[in-house]
């Protein structure tokens, strides 16, 4: 594990079950990474994005019976590279977000630092990025 992969990286976590986020945030620490941002819900989200400059995101798809939807489309605007997190199989993500990686839950530390170090690629070839 590359315990400095998201150095210096704000990441932002969507997730509605706290336990499930807990452990994405352990997860996250391990790889380096001690600005995490958790919330529950798609409102939360949009606020946090509206007044904080994020790396990376990971969007469980299902929040409470609400899709992330308005999250990734605002984070696609901000040319902010995330990842869905779900249970659900990966053909039920939307027509349109075929390019946005997804995190069959339960997934394991490996899995999570691979797609991880896939969308610091993507950021680091963003036409915003510095």
């Amino acid at each position: 594990m590359n315990k400095h992969l998201l150095s210096n990286k704000k990441i932002l976590v969507v997730e509605d079950e706290m336990l499930v986020a807990m452990l994405i945030e352990d997860m996250l620490g391990k790889l380096g990474c001690t600005a995490i941002t958790v919330v529950a819900d798609v409102e939360a989200a949009l606020d946090c994005i509206e007044l904080d400059v994020f790396d990376l995101a990971t969007l469980d798809l299902n929040l409470n019976g609400a899709k992330s939807y308005p999250v990734a489309d605002c984070l696609m605007d901000r040319h902010i590279p995330f990842a869905f997190s779900t249970g659900y199989a990966a053909s039920v993500v939307r027509a349109g977000y075929g390019n946005s990686p997804i995190l069959a839950k339960p997934y394991t530390p490996l899995q999570l630092e691979t797609v991880m170090a896939g969308l610091l690629g993507r950021a680091e070839s963003s036409p915003v990025a510095s």
